[in-house]
């Protein structure tokens, strides 16, 4: 039995990305704890497109944040894509777009 999977309604599921340029690490904690600064925007398979606060996993130092699903995020089946971006003072950062497959349910 497949495990694992992103089912559509799931709450509580953690996209976790990491800021990168080319190979390395983007130390991301400039950016504070002002929300608007740290977004992870999703494309869902229908093309319209949620954009979401995202958290730092640690401290930001490792480039990584996230975004944990509430109810309503996940209402589409099929491929969707996420981006994160990040804003250091005069500097936008994007990170590579990764897809995912959300699944239905019974």
């Amino acid at each position: 039995m497949p495990q694992n999977e992103i089912r559509i309604s799931d709450i509580g599921t953690k996209f976790l990305v990491t800021m990168k340029d080319g190979s390395s690490t983007v130390d991301i904690s400039g950016t504070g704890s002002t929300a608007a600064n740290k977004r992870i925007i999703f494309k869902k398979p229908s093309g319209s497109t949620m954009d979401k606060a995202a958290s730092f996993n640690t401290d930001g130092t490792d480039g990584k944040l996230y975004y944990t699903t509430v109810s309503g995020d996940l209402d589409e089946d099929g491929i969707w894509k996420m981006q994160a971006k990040v804003i250091i003072s005069d500097q936008t950062f994007h990170s590579d777009i990764h897809t995912f497959k959300v699944h239905r349910n019974l």
